[in-house]
């Protein structure tokens, strides 16, 4: 018996995770270009417009079908109702940050975030942690006791973009659907909530502040749905423990738009947050290493 090969490195592979993980850690730009327009309203337009994008690609890589079946599947179409709350949360809390200057405690939620992750694993998938998993979440968690300890207040915004986006990705684990696919459900769930949101708010900020920020929120959808193309495309071509590393491209980027193009600055207190928490994440990256170094030098299984 053999077992499955893993996927294999390809340059379009590389590339195609580099632009999905660079999209995203340049979003800010684009949620500080709708900085007039309301956190919520803008999630209830980005909400809505990605419906009719996703379905447009769906339809194009004929996977209609699929998300239809998805549709008809309770158990699957309830993950997918609370998954789309907890991203709707995410989505929210993130372009919140973005217009309160609050950018960088953001980006320290998507470094803690893989952290996190092994911990679920642990909780409710009964996933084992080696000493060295153990030890990088030891150094996550220093790093907010640091920040509680010397702000005098958790790191809320880090700690709420961690939380749902963690329990975001555990509950799209148990669901048999692929990233398009799935956010296609997710939104059209979403939808209805959105559209009755922008209807009751005259517009929810569409048409109030120039064609140039009404074009950006319709526009919001696609920029939404475009760099899963790119990411899924990656996952099919990459291996999990190189696409693992790509990530931290994303929460390094919108530090570096954070400190660098929205002038926020870095206190002592989360200076050393962010130094314990990317100490914990050398050490993650470290073992994903090994473990693929490892993988390597066993070969294939017989």
């Amino acid at each position: 018996m053999t077992s499955r090969a893993p996927s294999p490195f390809t340059t379009a592979g590389l590339l195609a995770g580099l632009t999905a993980y660079l999209w995203w850690g340049l979003s800010a730009l684009y949620w500080r270009a709708l900085a007039p327009v309301g956190a919520i309203d803008v999630i209830a337009h980005r909400a809505l417009w990605a419906v009719p994008c996703c379905a447009l690609l769906l339809g194009l890589r004929g996977h209609g079908g699929r998300a239809l079946a998805v549709l008809r599947d309770p158990r699957s179409l309830l993950l997918l109702g609370a998954s789309s709350a907890l991203i709707a949360f995410n989505w929210g809390l993130f372009v919140w940050s973005v217009g309160a200057g609050e950018l960088a405690q953001a980006s320290l939620g998507y470094f803690m975030q893989p952290l996190l992750s092994v911990l679920l694993g642990l909780a409710f998938f009964r996933e084992r942690l080696t000493p060295m998993q153990w030890l990088a979440v030891g150094f996550a968690a220093a790093g907010v006791g640091v920040y509680a300890a010397n702000v005098g207040e958790w790191p809320l915004i880090a700690l709420g973009v961690a939380v749902s986006f963690a329990l975001y990705g555990a509950l799209r684990k148990h669901v048999s659907v692929d990233s398009v696919d799935g956010l296609f459900v997710e939104t059209l769930l979403l939808a209805p909530l959105a559209l009755a949101w922008i209807l009751y708010h005259d517009g929810a900020g569409f048409g109030a502040h120039g064609w140039s920020t009404s074009t950006l929120l319709v526009l919001s959808g696609a920029f939404t749905a475009l760099p899963l193309i790119a990411y899924v495309s990656a996952a099919r071509s990459l291996p999990l423990a190189t696409l693992g590393l790509l990530f931290y491209v994303n929460p390094s980027v919108q530090l570096l738009v954070a400190v660098c193009l929205f002038g926020e600055a870095i206190h002592a207190a989360e200076a050393w947050t962010f130094a314990l928490v990317w100490t914990g994440v050398l050490l993650y990256l470290a073992q994903l290493l090994h473990d693929r170094w490892r993988g390597r030098a066993r070969g294939p299984a017989g």
